[in-house]
């Protein structure tokens, strides 16, 4: 199928400092095969699955500037299987590309949803495009906020990137990599690993700190048991998608899909290319780049992120 034109658009970041409302959100744990996921529900309205990034993170960093959403609608964040509070009696062997989507289709199912809207942030947008692909008819619509790369082309572009425009940054975090610390998921290495690794992701400093003192706090609590578990996870969802020996390319399949996209990137995003190739892929995805915006828009440009998001379901 060939794939409609893509509309781009470029909308200037404001109100980068607004806070969120006040929300009372409600949390539960839902029964899985193998496992129990955390899950967080808040506000009303049109019913989203949101899925955080990572692969070895889980949703708290997301919060609490996301929240903005829910007075339109009905946002069912979850931690992932074997991270955050969904690790309990989960090892990194039980989590698999299709235990992923075995979880969140039993999560549409709990809430008995028909077809629901799928947020993705980052590596959570490859779970929400997998999911789409596999289960087309069961998704309304996406949004995909800085999507991680679609294809092993593009994340080997990232990492060649990367090294390129910041060579001292990525040797400073490959050093740390090599620590003792950091190989025993001592919490402050694995801080000052990621403060490298974010450092050209945000495009101002004041949100950069604010993530890296959320990443903190999750690191501590976590502790050394739950790193390493998280980082073993990551390493088999990527050895399945990314680094897969057969290789792995998503866009010729988005060609196919026939569901309204939203795909967000920021012109201070660390991979803008991944929005871009994966807007082209999908017929008649809406592409948007907020200025002055890295990878995080929920937290660096939460008005403009909310007007793009508000524009593209009213449009629907």
């Amino acid at each position: 199928m060939k794939a409609a034109p893509l509309l781009a658009v470029l909308v200037v970041c404001a109100g980068a400092g607004a806070q969120s409302t006040h929300v009372v959100a409600h949390a539960s744990r839902i029964p899985v095969q193998g496992a129990e996921l955390y899950c967080r529900e808040v506000g009303r309205g049109t019913s989203v699955i949101v899925l955080h990034g990572g692969p070895d993170f889980d949703s708290a960093y997301l919060l609490p500037e996301l929240d903005r959403l829910s007075d339109k609608f009905h946002l069912i964040y979850y931690d992932q299987r074997g991270r955050g509070r969904s690790a309990d009696h989960v090892t990194a062997e039980d989590v698999t590309l299709e235990s992923e989507m075995a979880d969140l289709d039993q999560l549409r199912e709990h809430f008995r949803l028909d077809k629901v809207v799928l947020l993705g942030h980052s590596w959570g947008t490859v779970l929400a495009l997998e999911c789409t692909l596999r289960h087309p008819k069961r998704v309304s619509h996406l949004v995909l906020m800085d999507p991680a790369p679609a294809s092993a082309a593009d994340i080997n572009r990232f990492r060649k990137e990367r090294v390129e425009k910041w060579p001292a940054l990525m040797e400073l975090r490959k050093a740390i990599a090599g620590t003792t610390a950091y190989k025993e998921a001592d919490p402050d290495a694995v801080v000052a690993y990621y403060r490298v690794h974010f450092k050209p992701a945000l495009a101002r400093s004041e949100d950069y700190e604010k993530l890296i003192l959320r990443m903190q706090a999750r690191f501590f609590e976590e502790g050394k048991e739950g790193i390493l578990k998280s980082q073993a996870i990551e390493d088999r969802l990527v050895s399945e998608t990314w680094a897969s020996p057969h290789g792995y390319d998503l866009h010729p399949k988005l060609r196919a899909l026939n569901v309204p996209a939203l795909v967000i990137t920021g012109d201070h995003d660390f991979f803008p290319f991944s929005a871009e190739h994966i807007a082209q892929a999908i017929p008649g995805a809406h592409l948007v780049t907020l200025k002055d915006c890295g990878h995080f828009p929920y937290l660096e440009c939460p008005t403009p992120l909310r007007e793009q998001i508000d524009l593209f379901f009213n449009d629907r």
